[in-house]
């Protein structure tokens, strides 16, 4: 979903909102250099799979219901779905308490960072900003990009549809916004798509002087 080469794979990533997910474990195993925040990572392994085996049955019950808005072709039915993902939480859940350890998975969450100005080579920030429009003002969306842009050099959000499946109302406002600080801002075709229409990601670069 962000269109990653083997070339960004070697730089310095964070990522954002990363919840119980295993792009972190997989890619310190390539020896990559990746820092994961989520504020569910105030918690400890037992509590965690605790929260996601509480809510996976409403997912997997919302995603039903839903299941017109999204495109079955790399899973053929929602339980196949639900059973990568929780694979997926399993990995991360295995590496969890060593990468806690070497600081890979930091308690935190936008629109403050707890790193330096340019810590980072690239930021990725996947299913929270521009999602979830109606949750997050628009103050807060730009906060949080801007935020995003002075840890990394690049910034890389994907969706940019809300959850009903139209183009976020804060995208435009957000755009104009950081245009305006001197920003460079684009959108980037993905080879990837779940929910329908998602086919763009926002990039955005700090102009160098």
């Amino acid at each position: 979903m962000f269109s990653l080469s083997d070339g960004d794979l070697e730089k310095t990533i964070v990522g954002c909102g990363d919840g119980p997910a295993c792009f972190n474990a997989e890619l310190t195993a390539r020896v990559g250099n990746v820092v994961s925040i989520d504020p569910i990572y105030q918690f400890d392994v037992k509590a965690i799979r605790s929260r996601v085996n509480t809510v996976y049955p409403e997912i997997m019950d919302q995603l039903q219901k839903t299941k017109e808005k999204y495109i079955w072709e790399n899973f053929s039915s929602i339980e196949q779905l639900g059973s990568t993902r929780m694979q997926a939480m399993e990995s991360f859940l295995a590496d969890y308490p060593k990468g806690k350890l070497e600081g890979r998975y930091v308690n935190a969450m936008l629109p403050k960072l707890p790193f330096a100005n340019k810590q980072f080579d690239l930021a990725l920030c996947s299913h929270y900003l521009f999602l979830y429009s109606e949750q997050v003002s628009l103050d807060e969306h730009v906060s949080s990009i801007l935020e995003l842009c002075r840890v990394a050099e690049e910034v890389r959000v994907y969706p940019l549809l809300s959850l009903d499946g139209q183009e976020s109302e804060q995208l435009q406002p957000v755009m104009s916004v950081l245009s305006e600080k001197g920003i460079l801002v684009s959108f980037k075709e993905v080879a990837y798509q779940f929910q329908k229409g998602a086919v763009e990601m926002l990039v955005a670069k700090t102009q160098k002087i």
